[in-house]
């Protein structure tokens, strides 16, 4: 399945920062700009459309309290 642009960006960023959490406002800075007057319900929105599109459930991980994280550290 194809990425919309905004989930490219999004995925983008995340491996920029990769394993690094990210809040959702730094995520909404990052990939939407200082411009953006929406919710930072977009960002979960938006994760979990990546989450489902790349099978990614495990490597984009919900960091409680703070946001997100791309982890690509093998266990």
């Amino acid at each position: 399945m194809a990425l919309s642009p905004k989930e490219f960006d999004l995925l983008e960023t995340l491996i920029t920062n990769r394993n690094l959490a990210l809040s959702r406002e730094q995520l909404l800075e990052l990939v939407w700009g200082y411009g953006f007057a929406g919710e930072t319900r977009t960002v979960d929105m938006h994760v979990l459309r990546l989450r489902k599109k790349l099978d990614w459930d495990n490597t984009i991980q919900t960091v409680y309290g703070i946001g997100y994280r791309l982890n690509t550290r093998r266990s």
